[in-house]
């Protein structure tokens, strides 16, 4: 692995990121960190892009040919249960989704790439912030990040708990699904919770549309396709003896194709209208897409693959794995310019084998020379002299 001799410092300033959590284009202590080392290594660095996202440049030799190598940086609000040495100093503040993970293993990469990389070409180094709420690439490439550098083409990874440490995979097409939120207000009668007649209990209205919307991707969805609905809040204005006469319900629906989310939402609001009607009570509908499918490109996908071969061993390598239910806001910056997602095993024991956004799951220190080893791969490739 051509970071090996990095695999202190890497572990250091992982553990450095993981005490020092923070959310949502608050990322400063990341985003200083990440801008600090980059310019201790001679990047070129560009900060305050989407407010915390930090953009590296390295040229080396005479073509005009690129790559960008994207990273995020945020935490979730969810207070640590870990006991280790290194575990947040952030009340309900943790990297709970491993991003102080992918943020160190690109700062690897760029910190070999600039004393030892052997490529002809330039190099951008990504830092994204607010990956969790998908606005950071929305936000960067509003920002001017495709306009500001020219970026041939773009590439993320994620870690993924219950993987085998190091292996690899990514799948030409849909690799991850869209997120859908959706919200469903009913506007019933409240009344007394002795005289249920004389009111329209919308608690009742509304768990019929709870057990209703089930029936989407089990009744109206192809088996072959893919889509989840799930209703995740509940919210009325009853009281201990009174019927609620409005109520919301929250949820967040999934699919892997543009078809299976038009088909979702539109028998949503079938089902709502129809079980609204038939209790002569209004409901209004608000879905909207906030992070579409991510979908990876032939050709960048099979270099993908090619690198992580060369690196790893085929044996190591999936390059048509199955679909991730999760989403993922690289998607929209492959929506801009060609690129490919990919994803690496985390480990499969203890809290690295927890799941992601679990308040006990940790990064495994021992992908950083891994994961830092293949963009450091895949940039040479790319721009092979």
């Amino acid at each position: 692995m051509k970071t090996q001799g990095l695999h202190n410092q890497l572990v250091e300033w992982r553990h450095d990121l993981h005490m020092h959590p923070q959310i949502s284009f608050e990322e400063e202590y990341a985003s200083n960190k990440v801008a600090t080392l980059l310019k201790d290594f001679g990047v070129e660095v560009h900060q305050g892009i989407a407010k915390t996202g930090v953009v590296g440049v390295l040229k080396k030799g005479s073509s005009n040919k690129s790559i960008g190598i994207r990273a995020d940086m945020d935490a979730l609000p969810i207070h640590e249960i870990n006991t280790f040495s290194y575990k947040s100093k952030i009340e309900n503040r943790m990297h709970a989704c491993g991003h102080d993970g992918h943020t160190t293993m690109l700062l690897g990469a760029a910190k070999y790439l600039a004393e030892q990389g052997n490529f002809d070409g330039t190099v951008y180094f990504i830092f994204q912030p607010d990956e969790e709420n998908t606005l950071g690439a929305k936000t960067m490439i509003e920002e001017g990040l495709f306009i500001n550098f020219s970026i041939d083409e773009v590439y993320g990874m994620h870690n993924i708990p219950g993987m085998e440490l190091g292996t690899f995979g990514t799948r030409k097409g849909g690799i991850t699904t869209s997120e859908n939120l959706f919200e469903i207000l009913i506007k019933g009668k409240g009344g007394h919770a002795a005289l249920p007649h004389m009111s329209k209990d919308t608690i009742t209205i509304g768990s019929q549309i709870i057990l209703a919307l089930q029936t989407i991707v089990s009744r109206k969805l192809d088996p072959v396709a893919a889509g989840v609905v799930s209703v995740t809040e509940f919210i009325t204005d009853g009281k201990k003896n009174v019927l609620p006469g409005n109520g919301l319900i929250k949820g967040d629906a999934r699919a892997f194709s543009q078809d299976t989310n038009t088909m979702i939402e539109k028998n949503m609001r079938q089902l709502v209208e129809g079980i609204c009607n038939s209790f002569g009570v209004s409901a209004e509908v608000k879905y909207e897409t906030t992070c579409p499918m991510t979908f990876n490109q032939p050709k960048q996908s099979d270099a993908a693959t090619k690198a992580a071969i060369t690196l790893l061993g085929e044996d190591k390598c999936n390059g048509d794995i199955d679909p991730r239910p999760f989403s993922e806001d690289f998607s929209i910056m492959s929506e801009n310019t060609p690129g490919c997602f990919v994803l690496m095993g985390n480990g499969t024991s203890g809290s690295y084998g927890r799941p992601l956004h679990s308040a006990d799951y940790d990064f495994n220190d021992e992908l950083l020379v891994k994961g830092s080893s293949y963009w450091v791969e895949l940039a040479e490739q790319q721009l092979k002299i």
